[in-house]
């Protein structure tokens, strides 16, 4: 739809810096398939938040990203810059504008045992209906509010359970009671946000991404997705390790061309 040209222009305009708030843009490599700005663009105005994670960590979180961009966020105050946020995924950018994120650090609650927390990335391997029974038994507000195929999530609320002994749903409830809250969760974190939501004819957005499906292919997304596996997941796919669920393997494209 134009997200990041329309950053740049407003960044040129009033001495602004971007963050990229795109899940996928984050990770080092594949700079093609997951359309990353060019040299030449980021050269016109400065970018954040970048190619900075390696690309086999599956352990990067929202909660990550919002902490390391709160603190660019600052910074970029004080240097009496105008910071943009673009992108990309909107639970990145909903962690920023609003407190809705449940991090046990932040709720000064002690982890319940030490040991006692399985990963979430050990807990997705259960698969959804065990653990949607398990979070019915603990917090079966939470569990009725989640797909029992939705994995992800659910181990995301068992493990916010184990490490604070509260139950998730608790949380959520007591983030909306916070002055200035409302249904989404905790309240806005910054005062007069200037929110940009772009939309586009279907036909002309059509397309647009033949059009960048197209370029990429020129720019050599076959070759960059064949260094890319021999360089990274060759080993994985020996050791029947690789994972499309995390990381930057969610990317789109990535799984179809890999077939």
């Amino acid at each position: 739809t134009g997200k990041s040209k329309l950053a740049i222009e407003i960044g040129k305009r009033l001495q602004g810096e971007i963050i990229s708030a795109d899940s996928m843009q984050v990770y080092k490599g594949l700079d093609i398939i997951t359309n990353k700005v060019t040299a030449e663009e980021q050269a016109q105005c400065p970018h954040h938040m970048i190619s900075f994670v390696d690309p086999l960590v599956n352990s990067y979180t929202v909660v990550d990203f919002r902490n390391k961009a709160l603190s660019l966020i600052e910074d970029i105050h004080r240097r009496k810059k105008l910071p943009i946020i673009v992108g990309g995924t909107n639970y990145y950018i909903e962690s920023i504008l609003w407190k809705v994120l449940v991090d046990p650090a932040e709720n000064g609650a002690e982890r319940v045992q030490s040991g006692s927390s399985i990963p979430k990335a050990e807990l997705e391997k259960l698969g959804g209906p065990e653990l949607h029974k398990r979070l019915m038994d603990v917090d079966p507000e939470m569990a009725a509010m989640l797909h029992p195929n939705d994995a992800r999530k659910i181990a995301r609320s068992l493990q916010v359970y184990q490490e604070t002994g509260v139950k998730h749903s608790r949380l959520l409830d007591e983030q909306k009671e916070q002055d200035g809250a409302d249904g989404l969760g905790g309240p806005l974190r910054f005062s007069n946000p200037c929110i940009f939501w772009l939309h586009s004819n279907m036909d002309t957005l059509d397309e647009r991404l033949d059009k960048r499906v197209d370029e990429m292919l020129s720019l050599g997304l076959i070759k960059e997705l064949k260094d890319f596996h021999q360089r990274f997941n060759e080993k994985k796919i020996q050791d029947n390790s690789q994972d499309y669920q995390h990381g930057i393997f969610q990317s789109i494209g990535f799984k179809e061309f890999h077939d």
